[in-house]
């Protein structure tokens, strides 16, 4: 086991082993990630004190409002790896397109792709709740040496190579995988350094917190509705608690650490749920299933799921294995 008092820096280099591909890239990725965080973390912490949240006047691809701090984190994140010439291209939740990025030869010989969220849950910045970073890492699908293409990015998420967040709340931590287990590191904001403090993090096999937003029962289909009824019911374990924060980064971290199962199904207002596969849900899944946790769409594992397009949105299921089954169960025996 690691010891708690090593840095975010030391664990990567110690690890290295553990990744199947060329170590030195991934690692410079992570470092990137990292330094990215920081300044976002700072910007963050001083939102109330300067004019740097609300909204930008301006809406991205999905139509939402884009919050000053939204412009800001996209910025950042794409500024900082694409100085650090690592990555082939990066798609983003605030970009319409993907940013191809040329190597410094312009000999196109980087290998990674990275999709970004740079701020997930920013409606919440006002009002100073927790907001997070969500990243997800694939390896080029197209010939090094060759320019990026959109099929680089449209990869089913079990291709994934690495996978996180950060989250900037009470602490800010950074939360990641390889696929070698979960890890979790905590900023000490008085020398700017990530210490490991959450090693081989998992998701109890069982849990009694369901986080939904029940606002939008009415809409859900009816398994999903059956199944927070199974929640709130007095029997057993039951009736679980109801923690819903509406910021994903946020709920999935507490249900990661307490036990518990996040839902944003479909509903009759998005047809075909509200969260973005691929930078959502893939990363989200993919660190679920390294934590002991299942990710679905109600009946299908996430990380199978072929996407079409770079927007494309996904019903998500997330959490604590057992819960996570159990709701699938009901979506089976309730379908239409």
């Amino acid at each position: 086991m690691s010891k708690r008092n090593q840095t975010l820096g030391e664990f990567i280099i110690e690890n290295q082993t553990s990744f199947k591909y060329s170590s030195g890239e991934l690692s410079r990725l992570i470092n990137s990630i990292r330094l990215a965080a920081k300044v976002v973390n700072h910007e963050v912490n001083k939102a109330g004190l300067v004019d740097i949240i609300g909204a930008a006047g301006d809406t991205n691809i999905q139509g939402e409002d884009q919050q000053k701090l939204d412009v800001y984190a996209n910025e950042k994140f794409i500024q900082t790896m694409t100085k650090r010439n690592i990555v082939c291209g990066i798609a983003s939740e605030e970009e319409d397109d993907f940013v191809a990025i040329n190597s410094q030869d312009e000999n196109h010989q980087n290998k990674y792709v990275v999709l970004i969220d740079p701020l997930d849950g920013s409606s919440n910045i006002d009002v100073n709740v927790s907001v997070g970073t969500i990243f997800s890492i694939y390896r080029r699908v197209t010939p090094v040496g060759t320019p990026v293409t959109l099929e680089d990015f449209l990869q089913k998420g079990s291709q994934q190579v690495a996978a996180g967040y950060v989250v900037y709340g009470t602490s800010t931590m950074l939360v990641y995988t390889t696929g070698d287990g979960v890890n979790g590191f905590t900023l000490n904001p008085a020398i700017g350094t990530f210490y490991l403090s959450h090693p081989n993090m998992q998701f109890p096999e069982n849990g009694n917190i369901y986080s939904v937003n029940e606002g939008n029962y009415i809409h859900f289909p009816v398994g999903i509705k059956k199944y927070i009824k199974y929640c709130q019911e007095e029997e057993g374990d039951r009736p679980y608690t109801s923690r819903y924060i509406g910021s994903l980064v946020s709920d999935f971290h507490r249900n990661m650490i307490k036990g518990g199962i996040y839902m944003y199904p479909k509903s009759s207002k998005n047809s075909n749920g509200k969260l973005r596969l691929l930078y959502e849900c893939n990363p989200m899944a993919f660190l679920a299933e390294q934590a002991n946790g299942k990710a679905s769409d109600g009946y299908t594992r996430i990380m199978d799921i072929v996407p079409t397009e770079l927007h494309e949105r996904a019903p998500f299921i997330c959490g604590s294995k057992k819960m996570v089954e159990k709701a699938e169960e009901f979506m089976r025996d309730n379908k239409g």
